[in-house]
């Protein structure tokens, strides 16, 4: 019953009680003609003159005739059309049912795909129509207070983050100056204050990259995403960027395909880059990273591949939340903070599209991202 639509059950309802009304009624017309044939039937026996009954015949019965009326069968037939009736009477009353109830069933199924259009990234510009039958208008006026009241959360939460990543970012570079000035300056130093003074700046650059990745997350909603832009000379670019990591790791960088899409630059470049940087970071010694484009009608697929050692089937979903990091020994390795492909998954969304791990096993991990061509415009009002 569960799995029934909110339709088939208030028209399963209605044919119930239907039915058993049809049935009742049923019941009582039959037992009650059935007591008034047995009543008819026994008052004309009586006044029937011995012998076998004649049949009625109104030619050639005279006015003051003596006939008798003969039932044959009155009472089976009267059983088997009252049934027949009630059948009919149900499951026209069925077919009656689901046709209005679905009509009556249209603001529902009009609000929830409006609902279904709401996304965090268009809070701000959703507001589900108000001006529906009373029923709905209450629970319209309260969806939006609830959208807004999200917005301003998530809001204050993206203010918070971009104002503490800003002040972190001045004493952090102080500080990463300051050690790098130290360095220099004392580079007769005890091999246990070396290893100290590299620990601190590996440890600086990590925070330092870390408060620049939080202000990128929190001002990515306000980036404009109307830009037409072609992925192949991006491409080429993000390779250019991270062509000594790759020479220091030892990894080939190959592309192919190309497509031209609409949204932002600085955020596509990220997305790519990010995508990059990570297969490049966690590629065996001499390995290969491919980035492919396919372009369809309505949509882009950008696979980004590697030779790597795999994700663990159990942390595909996991690997795009904030923080998260598969192994983190190599991640500090790395410099990793694991928020690379949490921005990736978020640009991916505010594009309108969206991010998975496609395969990954110990030979390496390939990472899709479907990007519609066109943006959907977001509408301040959904009817």
């Amino acid at each position: 019953m569960k799995r029934l639509s909110l339709q088939w059950r208030i028209t399963l309802m209605t044919v119930l009680l239907i039915g058993v009304a049809c049935v009742s009624m049923n019941l009582l017309l039959c037992f009650s003609g059935v007591h008034y044939m047995d009543a008819i039937g026994e008052s004309i026996q009586s006044n029937t003159i011995g012998g076998s009954p004649d049949f009625f015949d109104p030619e050639t019965a005279g006015e003051n005739g003596d006939f008798t009326i003969v039932i044959d069968g009155a009472q089976e037939k009267f059983y088997i059309t009252n049934w027949y009736i009630t059948a009919a009477v149900t499951a026209l009353s069925g077919v009656l049912a689901y046709f209005v109830t679905k009509h009556a069933l249209k603001p529902l199924r009009n609000f929830t795909s409006q609902v279904e259009k709401v996304q965090l990234n268009n809070l701000s510009d959703m507001k589900i129509n108000e001006n529906v039958i009373k029923e709905f208008q209450q629970l319209s006026r309260s969806f939006n207070q609830m959208l807004e009241r999200l917005n301003n959360a998530f809001a204050a939460q993206r203010q918070f983050t971009g104002n503490a990543a800003h002040e972190l970012r001045t004493p952090l570079a102080l500080m990463q100056a300051q050690l790098e000035l130290f360095s220099a300056e004392h580079p007769d130093v005890l091999p246990e204050t070396a290893k100290f003074l590299s620990l601190l700046q590996e440890q600086t650059e990590r925070l330092t990259q870390m408060t620049k990745t939080l202000l990128e997350m929190s001002n990515v909603q306000q980036v404009e995403r109307n830009e037409r832009l072609q992925l192949a000379p991006m491409i080429d670019e993000i390779f250019t960027d991270l062509e000594l990591l790759a020479e220091k790791k030892s990894v080939s960088l190959e592309a192919e395909g190309d497509g031209i899409m609409t949204g932002s630059d600085t955020l596509i470049y990220r997305l790519l880059f990010n995508l990059t940087e990570n297969a490049v970071n966690y590629n065996r010694p001499g390995g290969l990273v491919r980035i492919s484009v396919a372009q369809e009608q309505e949509k882009i697929i950008i696979r980004v591949s590697d030779t790597g050692y795999g994700i663990p089937e159990e942390f595909q979903r996991s690997i795009f939340q904030q923080f998260f990091r598969v192994d983190k020994s190599r991640s500090r390795e790395y410099g990793g903070v694991g928020l690379g492909l949490s921005l990736v998954w978020e640009i991916a969304k505010l594009h309108g599209g969206s991010v998975w791990v496609e395969k990954s096993s110990e030979n390496g991990t390939t990472i899709a991202v479907e990007l519609p061509v066109h943006e959907e415009k977001d509408k301040n009002l959904i009817r």
